[in-house]
């Protein structure tokens, strides 16, 4: 063994374009949001998975709640959220969250969570509890779960969409190809599969909604592929978003897609039947997720 080897040094992340550039902003708001957050010792997935849009979103007092704790018992390649072994529930957190929501007078609610792979329902029954609890504080309100893929267990499914969310999310992340090299333990279609459950279990009293990042590597006729397979399986929104690393240990960058390319998949999406579709750069699951509100069944 050469025991002067030493491993090479991680790749510096290529230079950011001028459509990914812009200034933080400053505002009484986002300190509001956080200390709001803080007093009823909340997570979100701004935070934990370093996503760029959380300074505005603060600023506006909005916020995609983490519930179930921050430790993820995976470790997907392009996900900034931590990976160790998890704490027990915290049973008042979806009380909380919906005191945070009332306080913050959201009209629309994203609630995610980190994968519980180590419980037996994967936190669905805590998804279902956290619904419930918004919906008696903020009746009107919309609630958009982001889930797990729950092992694709048909309980688990169920629990979540007996709590009567609006909209049920859950993200395909990346192409089939690239889906063994990004996503840890999750498969390509076991995503389809419980997004064509929660369709087919609730037909047109529930939304789905699932999306993409891209520059992993992906082509344009895999990402149409994927396209597809999503409206084969009821998935009635779709989001479009640009991949950033978060730190040089995650999965690199290989491409910046234009803002031009991601109008071009939008009005793709658009042709293949998604009722409505938000497709740029700096789009995350949750960002600017009221304004699908208009389209909503109510």
């Amino acid at each position: 063994m050469n025991t002067n080897a030493t491993a090479a040094p991680p790749q510096p992340r290529p230079r950011l374009p001028e459509w990914l550039r812009f200034p933080l902003p400053v505002s009484r708001g986002f300190s509001q949001t956080r200390a709001l957050l803080e007093e009823l010792n909340l997570h979100t997935v701004c935070q934990s998975a370093k996503c760029p849009n959380h300074w505005e979103c603060w600023s506006k007092h909005t916020a995609a709640f983490m519930i179930a704790g921050d430790h993820c018992t995976r470790a997907c390649a392009f996900c900034a959220v931590s990976t160790a072994k998890p704490l027990p529930l915290d049973a008042g957190e979806p009380e909380r969250v919906a005191e945070a929501a009332r306080r913050l007078q959201l009209k629309h609610v994203v609630i995610t969570a980190v994968a519980r792979d180590d419980l037996a329902d994967g936190g669905a029954g805590h998804f279902r509890q956290t619904v419930e609890k918004i919906r008696a504080l903020n009746p009107g309100t919309v609630i958009e779960v982001l889930v797990p893929d729950f092992l694709d267990k048909d309980d688990s499914i169920k629990s979540v969409l007996a709590g009567r969310p609006d909209i049920y999310n859950h993200n395909l992340e990346t192409v089939r190809r690239l889906t063994p090299t990004v996503r840890h333990r999750a498969t390509y279609e076991r995503s389809l599969s419980v997004l064509g459950k929660a369709k087919a279990w609730s037909g047109e009293a529930i939304v789905t909604k699932s999306g993409l990042m891209l520059g992993l590597g992906e082509t344009e006729e895999e990402l149409f592929s994927a396209l597809a397979d999503l409206r084969r399986a009821g998935c009635d929104m779709l989001t479009l978003g640009q991949y950033l690393q978060p730190t040089l240990r995650h999965i690199p960058v290989v491409a910046y897609v234009s803002p031009a390319r991601f109008a071009h998949y939008k009005s793709v999406a658009e042709q293949l039947g998604f009722i409505h579709v938000a497709s740029g750069p700096m789009v995350r699951s949750s960002y600017h997720a009221d304004e699908a509100n208009i389209i909503l069944p109510r």
